[in-house]
């Protein structure tokens, strides 16, 4: 059985405050930056989310608004393609438009 690695790297301030955040997935060979990251994890046994947000004090409060917007239209293609559930994951990308819409600034289509 092969195993593979991602890794998170964080540099924390003096108060524990993200400044740097890396990261690099073996397989791809990949390593590169960022500065926000929201990770969900499925806990089989405890049926329960758990989760890792941290984003750098330099992000900013547009970019951030951008990276939710991007996260929602990325988890209805992600639940559309794991359930089937085409309606569904449709409902989402419409509030992902409405949240573009109201948060950035951006029109709908269609």
């Amino acid at each position: 059985m092969k195993t593979s690695q991602i890794r998170l790297d964080v540099q924390l301030d003096e108060n524990h405050v993200p400044e740097h955040i890396a990261w690099e997935a073996e397989d791809g060979g990949v390593r590169s930056e960022a500065n926000a990251v929201l990770l969900a994890l499925w806990d089989e046994r405890e049926k329960n989310t758990m989760r890792i947000d941290l984003w750098t004090k330099t992000m900013s409060v547009d970019d951030m608004k951008r990276f939710f917007h991007q996260c929602i239209l990325t988890m209805a293609d992600t639940f559309e393609r794991a359930t089937g559930e085409d309606r569904m994951a449709a409902q989402m990308r419409d509030f992902g438009a409405y949240f573009a819409e109201h948060m950035l600034g951006m029109k709908r289509e269609g």
